[in-house]
């Protein structure tokens, strides 16, 4: 990890997880991950820093997890989108995703086609579930984010959920904001 005038140079880490499994398995794999990072020496360009890209969407942008966290808490990690242009509430771009760029985007979709939302969310659940990889499926909708990111993203917020929330509800209290259909 290479350091210049106290701004740290990330550790660029290229891996794929399996989101097949259960809750736990899932969490596991990517938790040893974190496992082997280097333990930074203190502040001030001293820290570890890694960016972890995990997902490849059709666009050829990059989901790639930031370690650590802006707050710094235990294994958290801010799941960001490569050039990805998401709006704070105060009109300030971020390429990281918020909850609520996803749950408005579904809102949008669930009111464009209630048929293709209905697949949509079968598909979410799969993913909540474990039972596939975060697959679109030729899935297409006029309005908001390609499926393809949305799907992606969520897999990466369930296992964040997962990780941060394990004592708790973990991903469910993200599946809890999807809209049923």
């Amino acid at each position: 990890m290479a350091k210049t005038k106290n701004k740290v140079v990330p550790n660029e880490i290229n891996l794929n997880f399996s989101n097949i499994g259960n809750r736990n398995d899932v969490r596991k794999r990517v938790i040893d991950k974190f496992l082997e990072e280097i333990p930074g020496h203190g502040k001030g360009g001293a820290q570890s820093k890694y960016l972890y890209y995990v997902e490849t969407l059709k666009s050829g942008k990059r989901i790639y997890l930031e370690r650590p966290a802006n707050l710094h808490n235990g294994f958290d990690f801010v799941v960001n989108v490569e050039d990805g242009e998401f709006l704070t509430k105060k009109g300030l771009k971020k390429h990281y995703p918020a909850h609520h760029h996803i749950f408005e985007d579904l809102e949008k979709k669930k009111v464009e086609s209630r048929s293709k939302y209905e697949q949509l969310y079968e598909l979410i659940t799969n993913v909540y579930n474990c039972r596939t990889e975060a697959i679109d499926k030729n899935l297409k909708f006029n309005s908001g984010y390609d499926v393809d990111l949305i799907l992606k993203v969520i897999k990466w917020f369930f296992i964040e959920q997962d990780i941060r929330y394990w004592n708790y509800s973990g991903r469910a209290m993200f599946m809890s904001g999807v809209p049923k259909p």
